[in-house]
């Protein structure tokens, strides 16, 4: 694949932003978080696999909605039933995949693209040659008790308790509240400071992030919320990668699960890192990334 920017056409006539970095006859598409979040922090994925020996063509994309592709005017009802759902994004994925000319390709998602990640290697799995699951655990549920248990970990009942307050009131806006997120953001999102991620101002993606997430990463109260995927994961076939942050906001008790239920898997984890462990740790992210993509290559890979 040629590297550098491309624009794609969706058939619904909206244009993505692409990328392609790296060299080589390996292939990897890189899908973000958020949802709403963007493709920045695979901008290095290419030189970080090289410094580990290994060459591979690295593809990420800004889901529409986010950043540099289309962003829909999703005040209109229709526009927002039409593409704020599951199916949507993850059928994205696969249009991507197949303008841009990919095929037995490696896919890796972080957070709500892990989520995507799982629910492409159960529909469209064929295409796969392997599968890499960034900080995303099988059922909200045990993240939303996870992120529970951050908060303790960080702050009073008293705090916590004002936390509450506001988001009963929905005043997600307090000043107060806001530093409490940024609090928690520092020690199991980004733990390097300053993080590269931060920008002076948002653009684009806050529509989608509402709709699915909410005001921010430590409550859901959007569709996530009822997102239960675990009695599919069985039909994730192929070599998979499951990489954790040990500071993530994602539990690695439910990691533990996933890797039992996933039938050709490996559990990894990346210290003093949280749910962005790439930019966190990104030599121990890497070299665990590195490893898998070349015992897959070489067919020597087996699960844990």
């Amino acid at each position: 694949m040629r590297t550098g920017s491309k624009i794609i056409t969706l058939d619904n006539g909206y244009h993505l932003w692409t990328s392609t970095q790296g060299e080589g006859n390996i292939h990897l598409l890189a899908l973000h978080g958020g949802p709403g979040g963007n493709h920045e922090y695979w901008e290095d994925a290419a030189d970080q696999l090289a410094k580990q020996g290994l060459k591979v063509q690295v593809t990420m994309y800004d889901q529409l909605g986010s950043l540099y592709s289309d962003q829909p005017d999703y005040e209109d009802p229709k526009i927002a039933e039409k593409y704020l759902t599951y199916e949507y994004f993850l059928d994205e994925v696969d249009e991507v995949r197949a303008k841009l000319g990919l095929d037995n390709f490696y896919l890796i998602g972080q957070s709500w693209g892990g989520l995507l990640a799982q629910e492409y290697a159960v529909k469209y799995g064929q295409h796969l040659k392997g599968t890499i699951i960034s900080s995303m655990v099988d059922d909200t549920d045990d993240y939303i008790a996870s992120i529970n248990r951050r908060r303790q970990q960080i702050f009073p009942q008293s705090e916590i308790d004002f936390m509450r307050e506001c988001e009963a009131n929905n005043d997600y806006q307090n000043q107060r509240y806001q530093e409490d997120v940024q609090i928690l953001n520092i020690n199991f999102l980004d733990r390097r400071q300053p993080c590269k991620l931060y920008h002076l101002k948002r653009i684009g993606g806050l529509p989608v992030y509402h709709a699915f997430q909410g005001d921010n990463e430590f409550v859901v109260t959007g569709k996530l919320k009822d997102w239960h995927f675990r009695k599919y994961l069985k039909q994730i076939t192929m070599p998979t990668l499951l990489t954790f942050g040990e500071e993530d906001t994602m539990p690695l008790e439910t990691a533990k699960i996933m890797q039992q239920e996933i039938p050709n898997s490996r559990l990894v984890t990346t210290p003093n890192a949280g749910h962005h462990h790439m930019v966190d740790n990104p030599e121990v992210y890497y070299k665990h990334l590195a490893d898998f993509i070349r015992e897959v290559e070489d067919g020597t890979f087996q699960g844990d």
